[in-house]
């Protein structure tokens, strides 16, 4: 089990794994997630699920290459089975009817957004969603999202596509206009959902972030995944990925993030291969 069905390049270095494991369709939600294992005795990669069906059993996967194991896992193939394939992991999403919800990704962050979109949309919410990128060709999934939301708008950071600016720019442009935003969804680099909060923070919005700490066993066991979230220790694997993003301490976050920055620099370079 675990076989690629179907494999697509979305970017030079993000791809997308449709791939057949039906236990796992059958029960996985919107802001869940699977962790995978893309060789014997490999590194555990813990990815958000960006959909799935349950009735062909698939869920699908998307990633961007940034380091051994994820580049080690681009190189299968479709017929290929990765070893391990574990889920559903975490708590899902709240879908609610909130009334007007602003959906934001940010890079490979826009894949996990496009379920909880999907999720808010088919219960009556109006969806605006802001997508963006560092420039037009990491660009994922405009027209799956556009075909999922009542309005779209789209950055790059060089404007050589969309608006030029960062989606946080977006969101505090819409709020000057006086939009009326019940909620904000914000999935992406721990900089560009720290950006948005800081954003919603004066205007009292709710702000919700899917947070990305290192993550091992994504059980609770190990606690590599602890960050601070209103002064208190809280495990993204378990008590998240979602969190309130007024409370969540970014600095320690980013901190965390760096811990590894040298040792995953020095697996590339043993394997020759390029780490961004």
């Amino acid at each position: 089990m675990n076989r690629i069905l179907r494999k697509e390049v979305l970017t030079s270095s993000i791809k997308l794994f449709e791939i057949e494991t039906p236990l796992i369709a059958a029960k996985v939600l919107p802001g869940q997630f699977v962790v995978t294992i893309a060789a014997d005795k490999g590194e555990r990669i813990p990815l958000t699920v960006a959909d799935a069906n349950k009735g062909k059993g698939t869920i699908t996967i998307i990633f961007q290459e940034v380091g051994k194991s994820t580049k080690l896992l681009g190189t299968l193939r479709e017929g290929d089975e990765i070893p391990v394939v574990v889920g559903p992991l975490g708590k899902p999403s709240e879908i609610e009817l909130f009334g007007t919800v602003v959906c934001i990704g940010g890079g490979v962050g826009i894949a996990p957004i496009y379920p909880i979109m999907k999720g808010l949309k088919s219960i009556g919410n109006k969806v605006i969603s802001i997508i963006g990128a560092r420039e037009k060709g990491l660009l994922i999934l405009e027209q799956e999202i556009r075909e999922q939301t009542d309005e779209l708008y789209v950055t790059t950071d060089d404007g050589s596509y969309g608006r030029k600016g960062f989606v946080s720019d977006e969101l505090k442009r819409l709020i000057g206009e006086g939009r009326k935003i019940d909620r904000v969804i914000a999935i992406g680099p721990s900089v560009m959902m720290k950006a948005v909060v800081e954003v919603t923070m004066p205007c009292n919005i709710k702000t919700i972030v899917s947070l990305n700490p290192i993550m091992v066993d994504g059980t609770g066991m190990c606690g590599a995944c602890r960050v601070e979230v209103g002064g208190e220790t809280r495990f993204a694997c378990v008590d998240g990925p979602e969190f309130d993003g007024h409370l969540v301490n970014f600095e320690l976050l980013s901190k965390r993030l760096s811990i590894y920055l040298k040792e995953e620099k020095e697996a590339c370079q043993k394997e020759a291969v390029s780490c961004k």
